[in-house]
């Protein structure tokens, strides 16, 4: 099966098609989408691909195609660009249609509690390296954007986070469950040892916080090339 590879071209698809709609003109933008997407996934790989070695997760050759670059599937790279240009037109989306930052007032006491929350789970658990490791790198950001950058655009990311957990459920679903009545089993799969063992849909919690992680970064990078 390859259920990756299908999950990947599936997630894409919707929002390529629809990249070229002309009021959100997504695919106007593609100059700084691909240059965002490229520099983040270079660092989300060399990540993945040390985790992968460490045994935190793994992937079933089952359900991957068979080809492997830097120790990963093809697969998995793509991923880093299947997600975020999908998610990047989401956020488009809400930009076009959300004039103001709907969020407001409550941005900044919202962030912080959540910064709060974050260093307190990564610390109370450094010797869990999927959770501190993700859970301390996502306070840090989101503490450079509300202290450094102060940045117009937090909220609006925040509303494309939360949209995007829709897609994001089924997509993660399907690579921590695998595909009812065809697979076996996960396409990808995690010591429990390295994580909290708590899941949303068997999906691990720290797997929210580094979709997170990534889809900011990509936003951040994206943000940076339209306004040079």
């Amino acid at each position: 099966m390859y259920t990756y590879l299908l999950v990947d071209l599936l997630t894409i698809s919707l929002p390529f098609v629809f990249s070229f709609e002309k009021r959100i003109g997504f695919a106007k933008k593609w100059k700084y989408v691909l240059p965002s997407i490229l520099i983040v996934a270079a660092v989300f790989v060399t990540w993945d691909q040390y985790f992968t070695r460490r045994g935190v997760w793994g992937f079933n050759p089952k359900y991957v195609i068979g080809r492997y670059f830097l120790g990963l599937p093809l697969e998995e790279i793509l991923f880093f660009f299947c997600i975020p240009f999908s998610c990047l037109f989401i956020y488009e989306v809400v930009r076009y249609l959300q004039k103001q930052d709907a969020l407001g007032g409550i941005l900044k006491p919202f962030t912080n509690v959540l910064i709060g929350m974050l260093l307190l789970t990564a610390v109370w658990n450094v010797d869990r390296v999927y959770t501190s490791t993700t859970f301390l790198l996502m306070a840090v950001l989101l503490a450079v954007h509300l202290y450094v950058i102060k940045p117009d655009y937090l909220g609006y990311f925040f509303q494309m986070y939360l949209i995007s957990l829709i897609p994001f459920l089924i997509v993660n679903g399907i690579l921590t469950n695998g595909l009812r009545f065809i697979d076996a089993g996960p396409v990808v799969w995690y010591d429990n040892t390295e994580n909290l063992s708590f899941r949303i849909l068997n999906i691990p919690v720290e797997d929210f916080i580094y979709s997170m992680l990534l889809l900011l970064l990509n936003t951040t990078v994206y943000e940076y090339f339209k306004k040079r």
